[in-house]
């Protein structure tokens, strides 16, 4: 007599290769690898679901679909342990145990440009905006001569506010700030243009020669279709910036940039900014699609 067949559930269409499928997060869990594996699953959702939600409000089949989709994405996310995991993982990535986070790469350049002792014959402290902080104590070697003010948009510490920095008041906070941190910021925000928006902002809100460090894996300029080294600093150019420091190594994971706020104004030329409002291929093969769009 035949077996009876037994109906197979189908995987949603979101779900990764099992190879590829990060297991089930524990907050004891410190590897490397695990942590790297579920911040980059994290990416991939959030990326996917921004694209979708556009699509969802409509209405029609791909708006059925899409919405389909969306809560395929929703569960999946919850299944890593939702924000909270991404945002413990982000901290356990920032360990001294694994090198520190940013914060050793800002802090020297400072130095070298004299900051401290700038701050200090001024008898007052540079401001710092640090956004997308996961720990509120990044910066307190500098306390002395740095006033820190650490922002995230699901804050995990009282003394980290709670706030989206594409929905602060540019108007309020016009050249308020010496120095603005994006570290593994703009390669979270899901739309390219968001993120040229959050280098306009951030030119708006630092004051005359302010400061903008910049932090992003370094497969988002070495291995970007879309985006290279020298195409994000023609980008900066023609935001308002001047790049002062920038830093990565062959085979690493990181990339740094140090910019100054330009003494002229941005450039508003049409010509100018052509180059940055679309896509433009730089690189063939198998690569990632990270971009910056003004």
């Amino acid at each position: 007599m035949p077996k009876a067949r037994k109906n197979k559930r189908k995987a949603p269409v979101t779900a990764a290769a099992p190879s590829d499928r990060p297991s089930q997060p524990s907050g004891s869990s410190r590897r490397p690898q695990a942590t790297r594996t579920v911040i980059r699953r994290f990416h991939v959702l959030i990326k996917r679901q921004a694209q979708l939600q556009p699509i969802a409000h409509a209405t029609g089949q791909d708006a059925a679909a899409a919405r389909t989709e969306l809560g395929d994405i929703e569960r999946e996310i919850q299944e890593l342990g939702g924000l909270e995991v991404y945002q413990h993982m982000s901290a356990i990535g920032q360990d001294k145990d694994r090198g520190g986070g940013s914060e050793k790469i800002l802090i020297p350049w400072l130095r070298d440009l004299k900051v401290p002792d700038t701050m200090k014959g001024k008898d007052t402290r540079l401001r710092l905006l640090e956004v997308g902080a996961l720990k509120p104590d990044n910066y307190a070697s500098c306390a002395t001569w740095m006033d820190v003010t650490p922002i995230d948009l699901h804050s995990r510490h009282p003394a980290i506010q709670e706030q989206d920095f594409l929905l602060m008041d540019p108007v309020e906070h016009r050249e308020s700030w010496d120095a603005i941190s994006l570290s593994l910021v703009l390669n979270f925000v899901p739309d390219a243009k968001d993120r040229g928006q959050m280098l306009r902002l951030a030119h708006t809100m630092l004051r005359s020669d302010g400061l903008l460090f910049v932090a992003l894996p370094l497969p988002c300029v070495h291995n970007s279709r879309y985006f290279t080294p020298e195409h994000f600093q023609g980008l900066m150019v023609a935001v308002g910036f001047e790049q002062i420091y920038t830093r990565w190594k062959e085979g690493g994971k990181m990339a740094y940039w140090l910019f100054r706020k330009a003494p002229s104004p941005p450039s508003s030329t049409y010509q100018d900014h052509l180059l940055y409002q679309k896509k433009t291929v730089f690189r063939q093969g198998n690569r990632n699609n990270f971009v910056v769009l003004l």
